[in-house]
């Protein structure tokens, strides 16, 4: 009997332990309703897509998440937070696109005008940095599934302890999205709560927007061919040799690169380049910074170690309980559309009751499609809060309108072409 009071304390314990995550946070910004008008303005972001019911505060926090071997370490992130929304105030957690230097700001790719927009129409914003990026020490995993999980879902477990603080009252609405590394992430999340926090969350709709998540199979097909970001490849790998220890130390795991690419390795690790940068070092054609005989063995070799962890890294080989719109271009260089698709007919075909297909456009690139797809997304998260327990894909004459920009800027690009 004792031992079973102190297994069921031991459990208790670890419980509330997950629970405190926080260990800081400070409000960094204030933004009145006015200052987020003259923000749409200098933005010329329309009103009518997103109104502004309410200004916004944003908090920094520091919080505690774990990498796989169960290593604590501190991660940071923002929280976007409505001063006087009249309404009931949902959550969204926003997952940000691929950076390789932390941040000095409060931003990343311009990426907190995402944050700002949901939050100046009631939505309680909390924003990953994702661990080793943002203000936080170490290395970064790269489109590795499980900490982007985790690391998101402690930063849940973190705001909800800044709510209690600040006295903010939030609805049972979660809403998970993010664009790029963003989109993978998202669904890394979404897929962490349901499989591992169902008594603490519950996600009410995803929308991962251009996320790669076929990552051992047609996102993986573009390191073969000229390719506008040959980063990806590197830090990929790099990631995966922290989190997988593929080989034995980081020096042997730079003989996987040709001589002279070996120092990319290194800058990758300082942290002092951004993505830019990193790509003026490489070539075109990200394969072919890699010795042959690695190249060869993953090529031509099912059991090779790295083709399995990539695998382990699809984000969707799993059924989504909650509705799931996936955004997408098919111009996208970047990430390659059918990441989209592949992910939506194998959880279609496995049982998903509700995954929506949002094709953003035919010929927006990875940059021209964000603006259109987070549009989409909120659209969809606002039909949730207007009562529609699916979902829908939102007001029909907001979509108009913006399916009607979205061609007028199609009709463009092509002249141009």
């Amino acid at each position: 009997m004792k031992n079973l009071l102190l297994i069921f304390f031991l459990l208790l314990a670890m419980h509330l332990q997950a629970k405190t995550t926080l260990i800081s946070y400070t409000l960094v910004e204030q933004l009145s309703k006015e200052d987020m008008e003259a923000f749409y303005k200098s933005q010329g972001i329309p009103k009518l897509i997103s109104p502004i019911l309410t200004g916004v505060d944003i908090y920094e926090l520091f919080y505690h998440t774990n990498l796989p071997d169960g290593e604590r370490v501190i991660a940071s992130g923002l929280y976007y937070v409505p001063t006087s929304y009249p309404y009931e105030v949902a959550t969204m957690q926003y997952n940000h696109g691929t950076a390789m230097k932390n941040r000095t700001g409060l931003d990343y790719n311009g990426e907190g005008t995402i944050c700002k927009i949901f939050a100046a129409d009631g939505y309680a914003v909390a924003w990953q940095d994702y661990i080793g990026l943002g203000k936080a020490t170490g290395f970064h995993p790269y489109q590795h599934l499980e900490t982007e999980g985790q690391s998101g879902v402690d930063l849940l477990y973190a705001v909800q302890q800044i709510n209690q603080e600040i006295g903010l009252q939030v609805n049972e609405q979660l809403f998970v999205t993010g664009y790029s590394q963003g989109g993978h992430a998202a669904l890394a999340v979404h897929k962490t709560i349901q499989e591992k926090y169902p008594d603490d969350f519950w996600v009410t709709a995803s929308s991962p927007m251009s996320g790669a998540h076929d990552m051992s199979g047609v996102q993986n097909e573009i390191m073969e061919v000229e390719y506008s970001q040959p980063h990806y490849l590197p830090y990929l790998l790099y990631g995966y040799q922290q989190i997988y220890k593929v080989f034995e130390d980081n020096e042997d795991f730079k003989r996987v690169f040709k001589p002279e690419y070996r120092y990319v390795v290194d800058n990758i690790l300082a942290k002092g380049h951004n993505v830019d940068e990193i790509n003026a070092m490489l070539p075109e054609k990200p394969f072919d910074m890699i010795e042959p005989y690695f190249f060869n063995e993953y090529k031509n070799n099912p059991e090779f170690y790295f083709t399995k962890v990539l695998k382990e890294n699809n984000t969707y080989k799993w059924v989504p309980e909650s509705p799931v719109q996936f955004c997408y271009c098919k111009g996208d260089e970047e990430v390659y559309y059918k990441n989209s698709i592949v992910a939506m007919e194998w959880m279609k075909e496995n049982g998903a009751k509700r995954i929506i297909n949002r094709e953003v456009s035919e010929v927006f690139n990875h940059r021209q499609c964000a603006d259109y797809a987070v549009m989409y997304t909120k659209f969809f998260f606002d039909s949730f809060r207007n009562g529609f327990k699916k979902g829908r894909k939102g007001n029909l004459i907001k979509n108009i309108l913006v399916k009607t920009v979205v061609n007028i800027e199609e009709k463009k690009l092509k002249k141009k072409d």
